[in-house]
């Protein structure tokens, strides 16, 4: 009996060549004892949270003045970071939502670790405006909830944008994701024994795989992936706001909303590519994540950070053929000013580093690939920093302008955040399937006997 690949199988790079059984096997494999390299990154991880808990803690004591906060600059490194991990999650909704709804076949083996990414991401965006609001203790006065007090969030704060921002995108992809996760639990449900099988029992909900619930299912995740679409427009665009409402020189302009959602898909991919290509080797899944997946996210790295390039060349562009002082002296001082190296650093590897990937060699190769997501990762925070800090440090009155000197409680903040998004990617890497295992299986070709009807 020989078998023989049907009219309408995918191409080669799409093919996984494992049983169904094997996929599962191999997939709840990653979830055993933790080697050591695993071990290392984790304690990396939880090393530099202790360092953001221990910042804080003195925040909370003395104050905010141990941040690098210097008038007229009030947004520093801490709302630079938010904006930064905001941008960190949109390329898990574009990966997991919007490739679904058109039917990517490359994604279905990154997807769920760029969902995971998602909501830890945004998870470490939301404790960036407690931080900067000084007395995190009374945040919850930002929600617009009934109260005795009669005390309302006024809704003309971009600070109170950001809290419908976030709570509205962590609420869809946290659902996302734990909706797609019910059919791979069960799936390792019935591989594991003891208190874990206990654990995922409870976690699958149930789920038993029948034709009835594989109806609702699909029709579902088709649904919440519908929802999640539009986020990836509304949310960064609402970020973006936060900065083109006013007019300071160098925020005001129709370009941020657009500027800032193709940045941010670009900043999360890097992230991604940061991520997948040691986790793979880690949890040892080569065969299931390989180059054709690492050349189609690199291309779209590719694609993204094309739009950032003329993103730039049009700021300068419309500053300068605004004939407008403060705009032009904004933009110059970006490029030649006290902060030209953080300018050209953000110009250098967002737009210029990103145009290596024209050369498929480059797509494949993933130390290359994991070199270039390093630089898109230090541009992507750099853009934000120079965007706020340079604008703010020169408006319309010359003699009030002065420059930011981020101190240790800026990087400590900061390294702590990286702490507590790590800790949390490796912890779920370790405890859930970090590879869809239903949509894999899908992947593999329907084996066909050749001739008769036996």
């Amino acid at each position: 009996m020989a078998v023989i690949a049907q009219p309408h199988d995918p191409p080669q790079g799409h093919v996984i060549n494992q049983t169904h059984a094997e996929v599962t096997r191999d997939v709840v494999a990653t979830l055993g004892p933790p080697s050591r390299g695993y071990l290392l990154l984790l304690a990396a991880a939880v090393s530099l949270f202790l360092i953001g808990i221990f910042t804080f803690l003195i925040l909370i004591k003395d104050g905010l003045g141990h941040a690098g906060y210097n008038p007229p600059i009030f947004w520093s490194v801490y709302i630079t970071t938010f904006v930064f991990w905001v941008g960190i999650g949109h390329a898990g909704t574009l990966i997991s939502a919007i490739l679904f709804l058109f039917r990517s076949p490359w994604r279905t083996a990154v997807y769920r670790s760029t969902e995971a990414m998602t909501v830890f991401a945004v998870m470490t965006a939301g404790l960036f405006p407690i931080i900067h609001i000084g007395r995190q203790w009374i945040f919850y006065w930002l929600l617009p909830y009934p109260n005795q007090r009669f005390l309302w969030p006024n809704f003309k704060s971009p600070l109170i944008w950001d809290v419908f921002a976030i709570s509205t995108y962590l609420t869809v992809s946290t659902t996302f994701l734990v909706f797609g996760l019910i059919p791979d639990v069960a799936a390792v449900r019935d591989k594991v024994t003891g208190w874990r099988k206990m654990i995922y029992s409870w976690s699958s909900v149930g789920w038993t795989g029948t034709d009835n619930q594989w109806r609702h299912y699909s029709r579902a995740y088709l649904y919440l992936a519908a929802l999640a679409t539009p986020l990836v427009l509304s949310v960064h665009s609402v970020v973006s706001w936060d900065f083109a409402v006013s007019i300071v020189p160098g925020w005001h302009g129709t370009i941020f909303a657009p500027y800032f959602v193709a940045g941010a898909i670009y900043s999360g991919i890097g992230m991604v590519l940061t991520l997948i290509i040691p986790l793979r080797r880690a949890l040892r899944i080569e065969h299931m994540i390989h180059s054709y997946h690492f050349d189609n996210l690199a291309k779209l790295t590719l694609l993204t950070g094309s739009i950032l390039l003329y993103a730039y060349a049009m700021e300068y562009f419309v500053a300068w053929y605004s004939g407008n002082t403060f705009e032009q002296t904004t933009f110059y001082r970006r490029a030649f000013g006290p902060m030209w190296w953080a300018g050209w650093t953000m110009i250098i590897c967002n737009a210029f580093v990103s145009q290596l990937l024209w050369f498929r060699k480059i797509r494949t190769n993933l130390t290359a690939l994991f070199v270039i997501s390093i630089f898109i990762n230090i541009g992507m925070w750099f853009e934000r920093y120079v965007i706020i800090v340079s604008s703010l440090s020169n408006d319309y009155i010359p003699w009030a302008w002065d420059q930011l000197n981020p101190t240790w409680a800026d990087w400590g903040i900061l390294a702590g955040s990286f702490g507590w998004f790590g800790m949390w990617f490796l912890l779920f890497a370790k405890t859930f399937p970090i590879v869809a295992i239903q949509e894999i299986k899908e992947m593999i070709p329907m084996p066909r006997r050749r001739g008769g009807h036996g």
